[in-house]
């Protein structure tokens, strides 16, 4: 059972959400620079704080090894935990996109257009 309660999971996350977007919202985020410097500044963040919670050495997060694959770079960082990260941030952005867009395409009260 290796992977399947953390692994299954994070790997279907991400095409969940690339198919949601090119499916169903198409805000044309991903081609957006800002999303992937938005997506570099998380990095920047993600890394040294998750390396701290999940080192081998003093775990502050331990998960179970039979539910995750077992692969971890930097700092003993789960891969999972990137996954998931990618679609988390990605879906809030989306919607975050799709709510302004929709808002910017209605008339406000007593505008003629």
């Amino acid at each position: 059972m290796i992977g399947i309660g953390y692994t299954l999971p994070a790997l279907l996350s991400v095409p969940a959400v690339l198919l949601w977007e090119w499916t169903l919202l198409r805000t044309g985020l991903f081609a957006k620079p800002s999303y992937w410097v938005t997506m570099i500044i998380v990095l920047g963040f993600q890394i040294p704080v998750d390396g701290l919670l999940t080192r081998l050495d003093e775990p502050v997060v331990v998960y179970a090894a039979e539910h995750v694959s077992g692969v971890r770079f930097p700092w003993d960082i789960p891969v999972e935990d990137f996954l998931f990260g990618f679609s988390l941030v990605t879906s809030v952005l989306l919607l975050w996109e799709h709510r302004r867009r929709a808002e910017a395409s209605v008339p406000e009260e007593g505008d003629a257009r």
